[in-house]
């Protein structure tokens, strides 16, 4: 039976060695997904969600994530604003954009409150990473999370 491994991540960079770990230690781009909260186009020349086509913002937000950014999508969703999605958690978010980040991962079998907890993160600009696996598998992913400065490590 699969279960959901999801943490927080404070950057971009531990993140990104955490996906780098998992996926040098057997876990398949189809079972990691990345949220992140995307850049709005401003006057000090930011990224903007308009040029996601041609992968800048993905790339800049997601770009060492270890192929993550090329299934990466962009939503806007209300009250959160624009978001990057990479992963299979990009599928729920698109189909849940109105339920918000928390809407997606009540899917995936997160309690409401702790996905509403998780979106909060994200809306002030941390990284959520879910990991949705076998059971034999779930330790060695909360493992990977934790070592690489992952917080609010959960399994559900």
């Amino acid at each position: 039976m699969a279960k959901t491994v999801i943490g927080v991540f404070e950057n971009r960079e531990q993140a990104e060695k955490a996906v780098n770990e998992m996926r040098e230690s057997g876990f398949d781009t189809n079972e990691i997904s990345i949220v992140a909260k995307g850049e709005q186009r401003g006057n000090n020349g930011g990224m903007g969600m308009d040029t996601v086509a041609d992968g800048t913002t993905t790339g800049g937000v997601l770009g060492g994530l270890a192929g993550l950014a090329l299934g990466a999508g962009a939503l806007a969703i209300p009250g959160l604003g624009p978001i990057i999605a990479a992963g299979p958690i990009a599928g729920l978010l698109s189909g849940a954009a109105t339920g918000g980040i928390a809407g997606g991962l009540i899917d995936w079998g997160i309690p409401e409150e702790r996905g509403r907890y998780y979106e909060e993160e994200v809306k002030r600009g941390k990284i959520l990473a879910a990991v949705r696996t076998h059971e034999q598998k779930v330790e060695k992913a909360a493992d990977v999370m934790r070592r690489n400065g992952a917080r609010d490590v959960e399994t559900h």
